[in-house]
């Protein structure tokens, strides 16, 4: 009679099965994420390895400060190769960029979202249970009420069936048949209310199920998917800036390597030449000629008429020639040279009345060497630089060239010390004057022997200052003179008879009269240079203009060596300010000196520097 065809359990296990299934899918989706940001990770380590790696051995082949390694790099290659090392440490930086970007763009913003999404994901499968949950609990509502209503049809049913039985029966009493039929009643009534409950129960659960699957599940689908897609296009966007992190370091790096390639091209080896002869050049002439000597003149001799005590006595006739060799080395020069020993076939028996003869002259090659040990008037004999003597205050030991170069550089040092002497006089006088104004931070005198003591200091660095500016003076005067002074040198040895100047490349012959003396040759080579000396004095020109200057304000030069000058007045300028603060000027031929920097206008004439020019 009533009866209803309604199965859903299937479709509600199906949904089940759906939802594991986006269960499993969306957590691998959160493990594919992890697993990027893992990957990210160790590539961040790698770029920071790698950056300490590149600043690591950028730092090894530094050079070291104050070593001999250091000097090495004012060469256009060393630099280039400074400069490469600095560009290499800059390329590292940029690898330090990428790291920093990758792990705060990708590392860290993934990480927040996986964090995001995994309670997304709770939160939308909970939905999902839940709903199913609530349709279940419908659904058994409904089958309840189902049974319920089916069994009360059935009993109302057998209720009918007995009253009519009852009502047919005549042996059944008016009273049985009555209430026969009152239970009848009861049991159709009851089974119209189970019909009503259970039509309820119906269209509640239709209503739901429906809207569980029109509204619920679709929406909690959707949710879900919608959350995939992000995670997929996250992950999408994460490779692009993986990518964009490393585009946008590129061109710096590329910057790096143009700098490299710049520093390359900026190799100059002709200028790098210049400086190895700057460095090392001695200003020394090189020797003159090498004569040629006969040896085989004794030979003819001793196969003449004449015989071998005759030559013997034409020899000591020509030693007695020069006269003043007594006592010196016999000079390799080419004027009055001493007679050729004997043939080696030769025996003393055979000359038993003639003088002893000369030893055996050195070869044509030591020649040379004393030749060019003589043009060295400083360095005296290589036997004194081996006794291991102190270097002389002056540089005399070093050639000229050698020597104006650490001249130079000690005046460069006693000025900086000079100034850094007055920076601190200044300080302590600024000091002073706050104790005089403010008693209460401090006592005055306090600093007036402070004043004193770097008073004595600059005026004692002042005073050697001077001492190296007069001994450089002396080598900048000497050295653009030096080709003349050689020649003047040469012609003078050449008048002498014989020459009185030693090396201490000669051998250690005797002079005709058998006498020799190292102390005796050093006096006479003493002597000999002194007189060069004088001479090199005497002829020592002005020093050249290098540029002109305008005079800015009126100085009156009252201390010696200083020169007055009025405002407006055009002078020359022959020496640039070494850091003292004077510049030297010449106003004519006879009028020179210093006067303050900032008191005169510099324009100095490049192409006029070195000429002589004179006033």
């Amino acid at each position: 009679m009533y009866s209803i065809a309604l199965n859903p359990c299937n479709s509600l296990m199906r949904q089940e099965d759906q939802f594991d299934n986006l269960e499993k899918h969306t957590q691998s989706g959160i493990d594919i994420l992890e697993k990027h940001i893992k990957f990210v990770k160790e590539r961040t380590e790698i770029e920071l390895n790698y950056a300490k790696q590149l600043r690591n051995l950028s730092k090894k082949y530094q050079p070291k400060k104050n070593s001999k390694e250091e000097e090495e790099y004012k060469y256009t290659s060393c630099k280039a190769f400074l400069s490469t090392l600095n560009e290499m440490n800059d390329y590292a930086g940029q690898h330090e960029v990428i790291s920093e970007n990758m792990t705060s763009q990708i590392t860290v913003e993934l990480a927040r979202y996986i964090q995001e999404l995994k309670q997304e994901r709770k939160s939308h499968f909970h939905d999902g249970r839940k709903a199913q949950q609530h349709i279940e609990t419908c659904w058994k509502q409904l089958e309840s009420s189902k049974r319920r209503f089916e069994r009360d049809c059935k009993e109302a049913d057998r209720a009918q069936q007995y009253f009519e039985k009852m009502d047919a029966d005549i042996n059944v009493t008016k009273a049985d048949v009555e209430k026969a039929r009152q239970q009848a009643q009861i049991r159709h009534q009851m089974a119209e209310d189970s019909k009503a409950d259970y039509s309820s129960i119906l269209q509640k659960f239709n209503h739901e199920q429906h809207e569980y699957y029109h509204t619920h599940i679709p929406n909690i689908f959707q949710k879900i998917q919608e959350m995939e897609e992000r995670r997929i296009v996250r992950i999408g966007e994460s490779m692009k800036t993986y990518a964009e992190v490393d585009r946008q370091v590129i061109p710096i790096i590329g910057k790096c390597l143009d700098g490299i390639v710049k520093a390359a091209e900026s190799i100059d080896q002709k200028n790098d030449s210049q400086l190895v002869i700057e460095a090392y050049k001695s200003g020394f002439e090189p020797p003159g000629d090498i004569e040629f000597e006969d040896y085989s003149q004794p030979m003819k001799r001793t196969v003449s008429d004449n015989s071998l005590s005759n030559s013997r006595g034409e020899g000591k006739s020509e030693l007695k020639f020069g006269g003043k060799s007594k006592g010196k080395l016999w000079p390799f020069i080419k004027k009055n040279k001493p007679p050729p020993p004997p043939p080696a076939s030769a025996s003393p028996s055979a000359v038993p009345n003639g003088p002893q003869s000369p030893k055996q002259q050195k070869e044509p090659l030591s020649h040379r060497f004393n030749e060019f040990m003589i043009s060295k008037p400083k360095i005296h004999c290589f036997r004194s630089l081996k006794r291991g003597g102190a270097t002389p205050e002056d540089f005399s030991n070093l050639p000229p060239e050698q020597r104006r170069k650490k001249l130079q550089q000690k005046v460069d040092e006693l000025n900086k010390e000079i100034q850094k002497e007055m920076d601190q006089r200044d300080a302590i006088t600024k000091m002073k004057d706050v104790y005089l104004k403010n008693p209460q931070m401090g006592d005055p005198a306090s600093l007036d022997h402070k004043l004193v003591e770097v008073g004595h200091n600059i005026e004692k660095l002042r005073l050697e200052a001077q001492k190296f500016e007069s001994w450089l003076s002396e080598v900048e005067g000497r050295l653009p003179a030096r080709g003349d002074q050689a020649r003047r040198q040469s012609g003078m040895y050449d008048a002498q008879n014989p020459p009185s100047v030693n090396s201490c490349a000669q051998d250690r012959e005797s002079s005709p009269d058998g006498s020799y003396t190292e102390e005796q040759s050093q006096e006479s080579e003493v002597k000999v240079l002194a007189t060069d000396f004088d001479d090199e004095f005497d002829d020592e020109e002005p020093l050249p203009a290098i540029g002109t200057c305008k005079a800015l304000y009126t100085f009156e030069g009252q201390n010696e060596g200083t020169i007055s000058v009025a405002e407006g007045e055009t002078l020359y300028v022959i020496e640039e300010d070494k850091g003292d603060g004077w510049t030297r000027i010449r106003r004519n031929e006879d009028e020179e000196g210093y006067v303050p920097t900032s008191y005169v206008e510099v324009y100095l004439d490049k192409n006029a520097k070195g000429a002589k020019t004179y006033i």
